[in-house]
């Protein structure tokens, strides 16, 4: 855990910045011994969203099959993808 008081992000903005970079980690920055901030680099932050939004997601579905929502197999949904490949396929081959 990389923890760094307050001034240095104006002090040391280019350090920082690359700490965050090449680590991938977020920095925490205090004010007056307290946690104050976290820094992080845009790329890192980004896939800490998407990683979220797919956990969310996830936890969405098993929700619902708890709750009884129906689903399908695995061999199911490879025969409807197989079927919605083949029909995006002859839609291609009608428009040429």
């Amino acid at each position: 855990m990389n923890i760094k008081p307050s001034a240095a992000i104006r002090q040391n903005y280019n350090e920082i910045a690359e700490l965050c970079r090449s680590t991938g980690e977020p920095v925490y920055l205090t004010k007056n011994g307290e946690g104050d901030l976290v820094v992080m680099d845009i790329e890192s932050f980004s896939r800490r969203e998407k990683m979220l939004k797919l956990q969310e997601k996830l936890m969405e579905i098993e929700r619902k099959r708890i709750n009884g929502a129906e689903y399908c197999s695995l061999d199911d949904l490879e025969m409807e993808l197989d079927k919605m490949i083949a029909e995006a396929e002859g839609d291609h081959h009608a428009a040429s």
